[in-house]
């Protein structure tokens, strides 16, 4: 996992995106659709229409940085609106890139007060 500072954000580009796209393409995308600063820090997820690839873009300070994964079995978990971002935490993008639904974990055992 990538070490993110702790004021980044990370946000899911909804819909899908033509993952053909490399530095430059996803940068514009995130400048004139989602109307962010790609170069703030934060990171943008984007889902191809297949649903088993996604890429990531962040700022590191240095330069961009382009991430891809592809699950070999299964899609990941994309939230149904076709246009916008959807943000989510450290733990939720954890969750997607193991291709765990991020929407509604459930807890193994309730946590419990001990005194």
């Amino acid at each position: 996992m990538i070490s993110l500072p702790p004021n980044s954000h990370i946000w899911i580009a909804a819909g899908t995106t033509d993952l053909r796209r490399g530095f430059t393409g996803l940068s514009a995308l995130v400048q004139t659709t989602l109307q962010q600063d790609p170069f703030a820090g934060h990171v943008f997820v984007f889902r191809g229409r297949r649903g088993d690839l996604i890429k990531l873009l962040w700022f590191d300070g240095d330069g961009l940085c382009l991430f891809a994964k592809r699950l070999e079995r299964g899609r990941f978990v994309w939230p149904r609106a076709e246009n916008g971002t959807v943000s989510l935490t450290r733990a939720q993008l954890s969750m997607l890139l193991e291709g765990i639904d991020w929407r509604q974990p459930v807890r193994t055992a309730p946590p419990q007060l001990s005194v």
